[in-house]
């Protein structure tokens, strides 16, 4: 199967890229390498299948059509796995009009390719900050999803709906994964996890917003890459699908847990709590276990040992400065 997997060279399609290419697959690359993070780190990512006869790159920005028509139109592409996104709800407060034009004209480019090319499949990769700041707990994917707290879950919520109008027009089978906070080596520097891990190890100041209590879904990449991979030979129809890890974990306790493992005191800032932030995110994978058998793995412990053995590594190697 040829698999055109956007942003393919970022945390998460990294990660899938390798886990398809070992299944046998052949896998097309659209990433632009971008300055949200150090480029450097995601050309660290496919360093490993780079040279694959099985892996074709494009550095290539979703929001030029004629670039992206140009690659459907030389390439055979079965389906499209879209991950590349401007991600982050703060900056997406600071810049909301650079998060409408990547998230939703990028998205909208895809499937008029998609549309254009005959292609009917198609998985789009959206987020659990669509749940706002839903008081409801686990997050279903019956709830309503329509007060989006940040311009970032507005544009991933606005895409799960172009999503469906082309499923119902030109019966292009779609599934909208939501995605919940996941972590695991390669994880995006400014995430959590791995900002508190690299201020823990160098003794920085951590910020923490709010009084420690809020939690999240922390969900480890193995698994998630899993439910993507599940979902290949299941695909049709339209569906909006929950992966989680259906555990919570507060932000205290996180730190506490990263102080354990790294053997090293944390030293903290409490901040005001940040707009657009959600207290609590938990996943119902109800429905994932049932058409995906999706069943995470990793508990949050064992998936941070394994951050923080790679990111110790790869700090030895000189990838990360900070």
């Amino acid at each position: 199967m040829n698999i055109l997997v956007t942003g393919g060279a970022g945390f998460i399609g990294s990660h899938l890229c390798e886990r398809l290419i070992s299944l046998g697959s052949k896998v097309i690359c659209i990433d632009n390498f971008d300055n949200f993070y150090d480029p450097l780190v995601k050309e660290n990512n496919i360093s490993e299948i780079a040279a694959s006869k099985y892996f074709k790159l494009y550095r290539s920005d979703i929001t030029d059509l004629r670039q992206i028509e140009k690659i459907f139109s030389e390439t055979s592409i079965d389906m499209v796995i879209h991950l590349a996104a401007r991600a982050g709800v703060r900056p997406s407060i600071k810049d909301p009009l650079l998060y409408e034009r990547v998230n939703i004209l990028g998205t909208m480019n895809l499937l008029e390719c998609c549309k254009k090319y005959d292609i009917s499949k198609f998985i789009f990769a959206s987020s659990s900050s669509v749940y706002g700041g839903n008081k409801k707990l686990p997050f279903s994917e019956e709830d309503n999803v329509d007060h989006p707290i940040s311009p970032y879950a507005a544009t991933k919520k606005a895409c799960e709906l172009i999503c469906y109008t082309y499923y119902d027009l030109y019966n292009i089978a779609i599934y909208c994964f939501r995605f919940f906070t996941v972590y695991g080596p390669r994880q995006r520097p400014e995430m959590a996890i791995h900002k508190f891990t690299r201020f823990i190890l160098s003794g920085e100041e951590i910020e923490i917003y709010g009084d420690g209590s809020s939690s999240r879904d922390y969900t480890f990449i193995d698994d998630v890459i899993s439910g993507i991979v599940n979902s290949l030979d299941r695909l049709k129809g339209f569906e909006v699908i929950n992966l989680g890890n259906s555990k919570t974990v507060k932000l205290i306790d996180l730190v506490k847990m990263i102080e354990d493992l790294t053997e090293k005191k944390a030293r903290l800032r409490f901040m005001g709590s940040q707009p657009g932030d959600v207290f609590a995110t938990y996943a119902d994978i109800g429905k994932a276990e049932k058409m995906l058998k999706y069943f995470p793995e990793t508990n949050i412990k064992e998936g941070l040992k394994k951050f923080i053995k790679w990111y110790k590594e790869k700090k030895e190697e000189g990838l990360f400065n900070g």
